[in-house]
């Protein structure tokens, strides 16, 4: 952006989306009972993100998935402004974590836009005695600007570098795939279960921005 009109501009805004699926119960529990079925023949099912795609498969629940992950990215592309035809494939796998798992602060290389779809989260959390604030099985997303909450007063929307979400069946979450975040410990002896994907861009030369 190189002018503007008068006015307090919104510069370098971080898009997330966040979204309960309607009518999800169904479609979700086929899909928890599939991933268990595949974890039997790939024990190495969460680590193994090279394995193949969670969505080539045609089954009723992930084609589900599918469509609501597709209009999930129309969504988002309207949200920030794009008004032309973009292109762009799916790459999934499903994750099962079991207690003390775990995901480092990461980000996602070589995708435009990143995201999970949580089908089972627990409901019990085991008994911690010496840190109250634990947030087990939460998602949190870092201010991609290192410092930026330096200069921030109270009430200044810069003074939390970081924005935690605490899970639920059906909720899909998406953001920018540059973007860091971290799952926190399951610390429950019930399982996580939930499907990551990275939205990645089939590229055409009107992608381009003009300089």
């Amino acid at each position: 952006m190189t002018d503007a009109a008068d006015g307090i501009l919104d510069l370098w805004p971080t898009k997330l989306v966040r979204r309960h699926l309607p009518d999800f119960e169904e479609p979700t529990q086929a899909m928890v009972k599939l991933i268990r079925d595949m974890e039997r023949v790939n024990k190495d099912l969460t680590t193994d993100y090279l394995a193949p795609d969670f969505f080539n498969k045609d089954e009723p629940s992930i084609n589900w998935l599918r469509e609501q992950v597709n209009a999930t990215v129309v969504d988002y592309l309207r949200a920030i402004g794009i008004d032309y035809d973009v292109r762009w494939s799916i790459q999934g796998w499903p994750n099962i974590n079991r207690l003390g798992d775990y995901h480092d602060a990461h980000n996602h290389p070589g995708s435009y836009l990143s995201g999970t779809y949580y089908l089972k989260v627990p409901t019990v959390k085991e008994p911690m005695r010496n840190r109250p604030d634990v947030r087990p099985s939460n998602i949190t997303f870092y201010d991609p600007r290192p410092g930026i909450n330096m200069n921030s007063i109270k009430g200044d929307p810069y003074v939390d570098p970081e924005f935690t979400v605490t899970p639920e069946p059906g909720l899909l979450m998406m953001w920018p795939a540059f973007l860091n975040h971290f799952i926190h410990p399951n610390l429950s002896k019930e399982t996580r279960v939930t499907v990551s994907f990275n939205i990645v861009l089939k590229w055409q030369d009107h992608y381009l921005p003009t300089q």
